[in-house]
């Protein structure tokens, strides 16, 4: 079974940038679509960005467009980052790497969660003021 490891998150000021990775081990990811979700205390998981098996598409999130980036590389391990620039304290979460079962489908706010296959453990990225 595909596992996904995240990593680079911390603590940063306002405005500061940070990157996060996800590894992938055990299985296949270069024909799959991956995202990025995060989840705040007390608020439900909310999904941020998704790129498509070869990079080709991209899907954002209203509140991270112009700020976070998705990338990916599939000659590389890890291949898939988030570059996320001029953080605010509203971006403070455990973001989440996860795996989709197709190559691309049309993304909304509100993704099936069914539809991503596999799952990281989290990384926090904390945002003070």
């Amino acid at each position: 079974q595909v596992q996904l490891v995240e990593s680079g998150g911390g603590l940063v000021q306002a405005g500061d940038s940070l990157r996060l990775s996800c590894a992938v081990s055990g299985g296949t990811f270069s024909v799959n679509s991956m995202g990025w979700f995060r989840q705040a205390p007390g608020k439900e998981r909310e999904f941020v960005a998704a790129i498509s098996w070869n990079g080709g598409r991209t899907y954002y999130t209203e509140s991270v467009k112009g700020r976070f980036a998705i990338s990916r590389d599939n000659t590389k391990n890890p291949p898939v980052f988030l570059q996320m620039n001029s953080l605010k304290p509203e971006d403070t979460a455990v973001y989440y790497c996860a795996l989709d079962g197709r190559a691309w489908r049309q993304y909304s706010e509100n993704p099936d969660v069914t539809d991503f296959a596999s799952w990281g453990q989290g990384t926090q990225v904390t945002v003070s003021s």
